[in-house]
């Protein structure tokens, strides 16, 4: 194999290499593109589609994939050699971008279960719904140890210790890819072990933020489902884009520009030292979405700093930026920036891992044995959302049981309510069809079944009730509530809880708030309750356990909600058809601001506790402890209600005697900025050019009353646009709230919304509900400038938290409108 490699690196261009490096995206890449740029591989992202069909079938994906593989497979005629097209995607619990493909329980849920065979039956599961579609490269599995319960992609991990990362890493890998013979194979497909490191140890639990630990905790707590996963056989690790701060994170190239910045991406040291030589790797190592941007002496064209620490494929996904990558990137060989060794290293290794997928054995995406007319049907077959159920029922965690409640008979009058009670996306999460999978509807999940569907199966429609916000009468009125409350859907970027938040369930959002309502209603009423938690991390919800008879964390399980009954439900002769055999992958915390608490590490027995988290001590230590989970026999146990937490009061609001300027005649004191749909890299926007992206168009222009304006034109995907504080602190405003205070903006509207358009002051998790200002702006034309005027009173009222204000001004909507914005003030009256 190696000579094949070598022979075949000997007769490429140096253009053709480069090539096989850039990994654009689907929305910016033709067939003529992958001619003309010997492109190697390409992906889809999360809410990217054949065509933009969320509902494309397998049969379109297939036909896709297909038509960039015979692009590819025409760049090589003539020559003595062929080099085969590579597809990957982000199939992180189950083949979760095609539209009826099984999806399973996120992997905290999975960590919870205790498992590693169901792992490596559910890897393999995955990898034979990915083949069916032609695709060969998945980047699965995460095997992060999330240590922060604030960060956003919390859920990606398994779970906080490290033994469990171990044990899953290798068997999700053994699952993907299978052994040697089994990866040559058209049933198995390539794994990716990420975010290579410490991206759940950065501190406040920030996405894409630093991490600050010795070098000891990176590789005993950080990398073990790293080492474990490569020992596996996994072929290819992708970069977090995280950061380590530490002496031997060195700047390979000191005296070249501005200092490195100490992302992982640009890690010499973390991925040239330790991850190839030190530890033997010799896959792909892969960058992540545009990652390469942020290392400093970088930019979306040019990744020439990351390349030399050792990155060897580049996804890219914009057209401009991949292209200008291949450009910059042969022009730096030329010039000896980056040397030809290096780009020589990165093709062997591509072409190294095609060998060893067996790619030039294998027929063509829409011939091979999964794809071909008349295969077996494999994307959410049975069997395999059957698993899915088993994977569901394993990992549900019983915190709270009042002997002889459950498991609950299949007759008698049930109540299910609860804002999760009949919700797909609060059961799924993030990455589901969608980057954020907080726009689902049934739909989207052929074959899925909310608790309120599976509850009706079990006990019939008579006696079941379904109601989100019931009327209460006595405890005659129902035997028993089933309450199902959880998180909305979140991914990286959006789910991060900031460091000045509570990790309260109640007190995230006024949704979450009405569910902890519900519960004392119903312990008023005296109906007996089972409470179940859809959540993608461990939160302070000890009113609610105590408020409940029994307690169920269900994590993030997927459509299948029939796996929650069969636990919560006797079999048909009333005995348990199963018991709880979940059990905490993470602490779960006693108070509201133990954000970062964690077990210590028995494996090391000189172990520290890293400043970016928390002693498990005192009035911190855990309310339970990682491993903790009840059965159906477990006595009740000892003592009262478990002890409440109750937060500090906040201070007076601080004084305040004039406007908040936020856009007028002299500018913007904020940091104004762009976000929203497939946007994973926010964009800036500047009062001195115009920015275009994806989501939104804006320009700046001066007027002379109102002084520099913005020209917002939204394209009809969810956007929202906002001045965010430069050094991404929140203040205190409740003293204009206090005042009476008006958020006022001038404004003229080219072109109606199509869809609401909400104005709000946060770019906070969960999304706190806005003010819908589409009535307000009918009255609003082209020409004569209108003023907006909202009482503070009135975004206060919807759940705006005016003690944190890091975003003073924010429009956002999900359809299309063309406006422009000046004079953007709080004012008070």
């Amino acid at each position: 194999m190696e000579h094949q490699i070598t022979a075949m690196v000997a007769q490429l261009t140096l253009e053709e290499k480069v090539g096989q490096l850039v990994q654009p995206e689907l929305a910016e890449l033709t067939a003529e593109d992958i001619r003309e740029y010997r492109i190697g591989s390409a992906l889809n992202g999360a809410g990217i589609w054949p065509h933009g069909r969320r509902h494309a079938t397998v049969r379109d994906w297939v036909d896709l994939v297909d038509h960039f593989w015979t692009a590819a497979e025409q760049t090589w005629q003539g020559r003595p050699f062929r080099i085969p097209f590579m597809w990957a995607t982000d199939a992180v619990h189950g083949h979760n971008n095609v539209h009826g493909a099984t999806v399973f329980p996120h992997n905290i849920g999975l960590g919870a279960a205790g498992d590693p065979d169901l792992i490596r039956r559910i890897g393999a599961a995955t990898a034979r719904e990915v083949a069916a579609t032609g695709m060969d490269w998945i980047f699965a599995p995460t095997v992060t140890n999330p240590r922060d319960r604030r960060w956003g992609r919390y859920y990606e991990g398994y779970g906080e210790d490290p033994a469990l990362g171990h044990a899953y890493g290798r068997a999700m890998v053994e699952g993907l890819q299978g052994d040697v013979a089994a990866l040559r194979t058209d049933h198995r497909v390539l794994a990716t072990l990420k975010h290579w490191i410490a991206d759940g140890g950065t501190a406040d639990g920030r996405d894409r933020g630093t991490a600050h630990c010795s070098e000891q905790v990176l590789r005993d707590i950080h990398a073990q489902g790293f080492l474990a996963g490569i020992r596996a056989g996994a072929q290819s690790v992708m970069v977090s884009f995280s950061s380590w701060e530490d002496p031997a994170n060195y700047d390979h190239t000191p005296g070249g520009g501005e200092p490195y910045n100490h992302k992982v991406h640009g890690s010499r040291y973390l991925i040239t030292d330790v991850l190839k030589d030190a530890l033997g790797f010799d896959g792909i190592v892969i960058s992540d979405w545009d990652a390469h941007a942020e290392v400093s002496r970088c930019s979306a064209g040019d990744a020439g700093y990351a390349i030399n620490a050792g990155l060897d494929v580049l996804m890219v996904a914009g057209r401009e930026a991949w292209q200008s990558v291949h450009r910059t990137t042969v022009a730096q060989v030329r010039a000896g920036v980056i040397a030809q060794e290096r780009i020589d290293d990165a093709v062997s290794r591509v072409l190294r891992v095609k060998l060893r997928a067996g790619l030039w054995d294998k027929p063509r995406p829409a011939e091979r044995s999964l794809t071909r007319p008349g295969a077996p049907v494999v994307i959410g077959s049975p069997d395999h959302r059957a698993l899915a159920r088993e994977a569901t029922r394993k990992s549900l965690v019983l915190l709270k049981h009042t002997p002889g409640l459950l498991p609950l008979p299949r007759g008698g009058r049930v109540l299910v309510t609860g804002s999760a009670a009949d919700d797909l996306g609060k059961q799924c999460g993030g990455w589901t069809l969608t980057w954020q999978g907080d726009d689902l509807d049934r739909t989207d999940l052929p074959g899925g079944s909310t608790v309120a569907d599976a509850v009706r199966a079990v006990v019939g429609a008579d006696g079941c009730t379904v109601d989100p916000a019931p009327a209460l009468g006595g405890p005659e009125e129902y035997d028993v509530a089933i309450v199902c409350i959880g998180e909305d859907a979140y991914a990286e970027m959006r789910g991060t809880v900031r460091p000045w938040r509570s990790i309260g369930y109640a007190d995230l959002k006024q949704s979450y708030a009405r569910d902890l309502e519900l519960l004392r209603r119903l312990r008023a009423a005296g109906v007996p309750t089972v409470t179940v938690l859809f959540t993608g991390r461990p939160l302070y919800c000890t009113e609610e356990v105590n408020l409940s008879d029994a307690f169920v964390v269900a994590w993030l399980p997927g459509p299948y909600a029939q796996g929650v009954t069969d636990v919560l439900f006797a079999a048909e002769d009333g005995a348990p058809a199963h018991d709880f055999q979940g059990r905490l992958p993470s602490c779960w915390p006693r108070t509201r601001d133990a954000s970062a608490v964690n077990a210590l590490p028995a494996h090391l027995p000189d172990y520290r506790v890293p400043k970016e988290e928390t002693p498990p001590e005192g009035g911190r230590a855990p309310l339970f402890p990682l491993g903790h989970g009840l059965s159906l026999h477990d006595p009740a146990p000892p003592g009262g209600p478990l002890p409440l937490h109750t937060p500090a009061a906040a201070p007076p609001a601080p004084r305040v005697s004039g406007p908040l300027r936020v856009l007028d005649a002299q500018g913007t004191p904020y940091r104004l900025r762009v976000g929203g749909h497939n946007t994973w890299s926010r964009e800036d926007v500047g009062l001195d050019k115009p920015m275009d992206c994806l989501i939104v168009h804006a320009a700046p222009f001066p007027t002379p009353d109102h002084g520099t304006a913005l020209r917002l034109r939204f394209k009809g995907n969810p956007a929202f646009v906002y001045a965010e504080s430069p050094s991404g602190l929140p203040a205190d405003l409740r003293g204009y709230l206090e005042r009476g205070a008006h958020l006022r903006f001038a404004v003229r509207v080219l072109q109606q919304p199509s869809a609401p358009l909400h104005l709000a002051c946060h770019d906070d998790f969960p999304a706190q509900p806005g003010v819908d200002l589409t009535a307000r702006l009918r009255a609003a034309g082209p020409t004569d400038w209108t003023t907006v005027s909202v009482p503070l009173a009135e975004l206060a009222a919807v759940g705006t938290d005016l003690l944190h204000v890091d975003v003073p001004f924010m429009l956002y909507t999900d359809g299309t409108a063309e406006l422009e914005v000046a004079d953007v003030a709080w004012q008070l009256v």
